[in-house]
């Protein structure tokens, strides 16, 4: 049972690999101001190779290591996804209650 908030990003690790699957919602996400965003898994996979491409660019490497700071939001899914796809160990830094918190986890 997924409670509310959570997201199994492994789940949408597959995006892109199954086309009969690929005009399907992967996400569904509500802001804290009630609007609410829905992506195609092939959207997503879209976004993920772009982010992707764009870090390798810039230098990154399998292997190295990445810090995420924005708020929990598509995008946010998007940049975790692009890390794990580059095999790269990442972090999500969130904001609680006023205080700066790590969370995150790792592409393996």
């Amino acid at each position: 049972m997924v409670r509310r908030g959570e997201l199994n990003a492994r789940t949408t690790a597959w995006i892109g690999s199954d086309e009969r699957n690929a005009d399907k919602t992967a996400i569904i996400f509500e802001a804290d101001d009630g609007r609410v965003t829905k992506i195609t898994y092939r959207e997503l996979h879209t976004q993920v190779c772009q982010l992707a491409n764009g870090l390798k660019s810039l230098g990154y490497r399998k292997g190295d290591r990445a810090i995420i700071y924005m708020p929990m939001s598509i995008e946010a899914v998007v940049a975790m996804q692009a890390c794990a796809r580059l095999d790269h160990t990442f972090g999500r830094v969130r904001r609680l209650f006023g205080q700066v918190g790590a969370g995150g986890g790792s592409s393996t």
